[in-house]
């Protein structure tokens, strides 16, 4: 399969509109979403990624999380890629995710393992087995401080033997992963998955970003990814560094309020976000706006 799911796919976040009506009186606001995708793809980004734990995919109902889908595929159209998220408690409702998203035209997934339930080596073969039968590209997302699952090289190595299985998102922190799974199972391709770690990662040989902060910072995240991989390590350090305060956000229990508060900051919409996650607390809030300070004032 050519396509390997390398780039800058940026996991979107979900603009909501006040509604009455709607599930905690917050509607998806699709044509804000449609023109934050197409920004961000006009931006130099390779692709999106909707319903990732970014955008609130879990908050959503089930045609929701398809219109959103939708809104991304129609809005980015053959100038990038998009990669749905399909994380399903189950192997079921995940391929089930799939086959939709296949039958609305997108070039790949992203998958959790099972979400609510920790799933033992056998299981989680199973899942993605199930998931690579809708037929797109799999990009498996490694994220063991939410799912208590952790895709270990070795098994890494057992799924990439799986058609259509491409990625990994690493979401670990530990960068000694990079090489060990480049070794173990070198058809996969490395997908930095976490925004303050992603220069270590691309220096190691990750060739793929799925990237939060860039809902912010689109066309110097791209500027950080090439140089990165063009190995231009003193103009990507000058890049990254002033910027990795406000990164460490993607790492912590508030990412997405973060992101959203982010977004604000330098203009664009943000807004609010769905119960279970509340605003951010006063001491967080005045953190936060002092690294987006400092992240601002190192770009202009």
């Amino acid at each position: 399969m050519s396509e390997k799911l390398d780039g800058v796919i940026v996991a979107t976040a979900l603009p909501y509109a006040e509604d009455a009506a709607a599930p905690a009186g917050l509607r998806p606001d699709l044509e804000r979403y449609a023109e934050h995708c197409r920004w961000l793809v006009d931006s130099g980004c390779r692709g999106v990624g909707p319903n990732g734990s970014l955008g609130e995919y879990s908050s959503l109902t089930d045609d929701e999380r398809r219109k959103v889908a939708q809104t991304a595929i129609d809005a980015v159209g053959n100038d990038g890629i998009v990669v749905v998220g399909v994380h399903g408690a189950g192997a079921h409702q995940a391929r089930s995710w799939a086959e939709k998203a296949a039958e609305d035209g997108a070039d790949g997934v992203l998958c959790l393992p099972p979400t609510m339930y920790r799933a033992n080596r056998s299981e989680v073969i199973h899942h993605y087995t199930e998931v690579a039968k809708a037929g797109l590209p799999v990009m498996v997302y490694n994220n063991p401080h939410d799912t208590k699952v952790d895709l270990t090289p070795d098994l890494l190595a057992e799924l990439a033997q799986i058609e259509n299985i491409v990625a990994v998102k690493e979401f670990t922190g530990d960068v000694r992963r990079i090489l060990e799974i480049r070794e173990l199972a070198p058809s996969l391709t490395v997908v930095a998955g976490a925004d303050d770690l992603t220069l270590e990662a691309l220096l190691m040989g990750a060739t793929g970003w799925f990237a939060g902060f860039p809902n912010v910072f689109p066309k110097e995240s791209v500027r950080l990814f090439d140089l990165a991989v063009q190995g231009d390590l003193t103009k990507a350090k000058a890049l990254y560094e002033p910027l990795v305060a406000a990164f460490r956000w993607d790492s912590r229990v508030e990412f997405v309020q973060a992101i959203k508060y982010g977004m604000d900051y330098v203009g664009r919409y943000g807004g609010p976000c769905r119960p279970p996650r509340g605003p951010l607390v006063p001491e967080h809030l005045a953190q936060l706006e002092q690294d987006m300070k400092k992240a601002v004032e190192s770009l202009v």
